[in-house]
């Protein structure tokens, strides 16, 4: 994946492995002294299930981009000093220990860094249409703990006003 040269937000979602370094990497700017990313990896247990071997992730390809947009809108209204926002997520079969999910990003100050960069991801988890099938030792079903799909403005958050 190439990082957009033009822009201030960068979102993905690709079968390909997802580089952190990359994320990081872009989201630094002269203005900006803090860049927080965070990263999900694949573990090996999930509610009510041990030993997760793999996850599958789907998503509804059409529909994310623009989740991911409306997400990063939402946090520009809520945090304004914010200089790069970077969402990726993966789809496809992941193995223990791969990344799964990206955020990104940059401001003046770290406090509004974690704040926007907690935002994005919790938003992310329970607005964009992405699925995960779990596989353990006994079998595979959807993950637990679904929820329906909310909008981004729906999410807590504070902003610096």
């Amino acid at each position: 994946m190439r990082a957009p040269e033009s822009t201030h937000d960068w979102f993905a979602l690709t079968p390909d492995v997802l580089d952190v370094g990359d994320v990081h990497d872009w989201a630094v700017r002269p203005d900006c002294g803090a860049v927080v990313v965070f990263s999900g990896t694949v573990r090996d247990h999930a509610e009510g299930r041990d030993d997760v071997v793999a996850l599958t992730y789907e998503a509804y390809d059409e529909q994310v981009e623009s989740v991911f947009a409306d997400i990063a809108a939402e946090l520009r209204q809520r945090w304004p000093d914010v200089g790069r926002v970077a969402l990726h997520h993966r789809i496809g079969r992941l193995e223990l220990g791969d990344v799964s999910v990206v955020v990104g990003v940059s401001s003046p100050h770290r406090p509004v860094a974690f704040e926007a960069a907690r935002f994005a991801i919790d938003t992310l988890k329970v607005s964009a249409p992405i699925w995960k099938r779990e596989e353990w030792a006994g079998g595979a079903d959807w993950g637990t703990g679904a929820s329906p799909i909310e909008r981004p403005g729906a999410q807590p958050g504070r902003s610096d006003e």
